[in-house]
Order: C-alpha cells, then sequence, then structure tokens
C-alpha cells in the first residue's frame, strides 16, 4: 500500500512532517481532512482526531507530529533531523518542543480572537507574553549560529519553529519580522528550500 499522510493545509504540525517526507524524497498520498466535520475513515485511526496521521506502507499507523518526526528519522536516515548521541537528541528535541509549544500559544490566541474576546483580559496577556517570550530566545539563538543548533545543518527544531512562524503569519501577522533580525534572516532564508516554500499554509 502507499503511504499516507492526512492532513490540513493550515496545520503547522501536518507541515513539519510534509517538509521532512519532501526532504527525505519519500512518496506519500497527502488526505486533506475537514477539522470541522471529520470522516469516519480519518477518526478510525486517529483516536484524538488531530492532524498529522501518518500511515505506514505496512499499514503501521502514528499520530503525533514528533512521533512520526522520529520514526521518519530512525527509519529513513537520510538526511538526518535528529542527531544520534543522546545528549544532542535531547537538546534537538528540547527545542522542537519549544517550537510546537510557541504554534500552541499562536494557535489559542488566534481562537481567542476568533471568540471576541470572552476570556479574562490576563488569559490574552499570557498568551502574548508567551509568544513573545518565545521569541526573544529564538532570537538570541539565531545570534550565535546558523541554525537553531549550529552551523552546520538545520534539524527538526528549525523544522517546527519554522512551522510555527509560518503559521504566526497566516493567524495573526507577520509584525515580529520587524522586531527580530536573527529570526526573520533565519526564516527567509530557510524558505529558500523547496520543501518549505512548497508547504507554506494559505
Amino acid at each position: 500500500m502507499k503511504r499516507i499522510l492526512y492532513y490540513h493545509q493550515q496545520s503547522h504540525f501536518a507541515r513539519k512532517i510534509r517538509i521532512l517526507l519532501a526532504e527525505k524524497k519519500l512518496d506519500y498520498e497527502l488526505k486533506e481532512v475537514n477539522l470541522k466535520n471529520k470522516p469516519a475513515e480519518f477518526l478510525k485511526i486517529s483516536p484524538i482526531g488531530s492532524v498529522p496521521v501518518f500511515v505506514e506502507e505496512d499499514g503501521t499507523i502514528i499520530w503525533d507530529s514528533t512521533l512520526i518526526a522520529e520514526y521518519l528519522d530512525e527509519t529513513y536516515p537520510e538526511p538526518n533531523f535528529y542527531p544520534t548521541h543522546p545528549k544532542a537528541k535531547l537538546e534537538c528535541r528540547k527545542w522542537e518542543d519549544l517550537g510546537d509549544n510557541l504554534g500552541d500559544s499562536v494557535t489559542n490566541l488566534w481562537k481567542l480572537n476568533l471568540t471576541n474576546n470572552f476570556a479574562p483580559p490576563e488569559y490574552r496577556t499570557r498568551l502574548e507574553t508567551a509568544i513573545n517570550r518565545l521569541l526573544t530566545v529564538f532570537e538570541q539563538q539565531l545570534a550565535k549560529s546558523k541554525y537553531l543548533l549550529g552551523d552546520e545543518e538545520w534539524t527538526i527544531a528549525d523544522v517546527a519553529v519554522l512551522c510555527s512562524l509560518g503559521y504566526y503569519n497566516l493567524r495573526l501577522n507577520e509584525d515580529w519580522l520587524l522586531e527580530y533580525d536573527n529570526l526573520k534572516n533565519w526564516f527567509n532564508r530557510l524558505h529558500q528550500r523547496e520543501s518549505v516554500s512548497s508547504t507554506v499554509p494559505e
């Protein structure tokens, strides 16, 4: 059977996996999921009802973008997106988690905007503070090196942060580009890659 990726075009988590699949040059079929009316076929294989879900050629089903990414990197290691040394991999996972957390905060802030602010003011402040704190952390890290974990190669950490920033642009605005020069230059440079430019959310 063909590999299948169940996704939504605007999902930053699904974009992480699309970038990895493209970089690893793996053939697969895309199946877009209507998240407002999830089909029974999708819910059958995704108990949590969220994208992405990856189905391997042998029928193995994996949900959660980090689980999928780790599986792909261990099964198809060229090119690698996680370091092989345990401590280096742990550091990479930590930065990937920060990237995913940024995306979660952006999602929650966007949802808050949709509800006409029917929430305590401190909740909005907390989300905005969390986003700005992470942007500062990434900016400072990229002042030291070409990528988040060094000058040699980009990793899943870069992919996760990139996808969350792409989602920020989609759902909120691009004002962060005016304030964080290192982050902006890194973001624009990575968008020169086909795997990144071809997966920009619309």
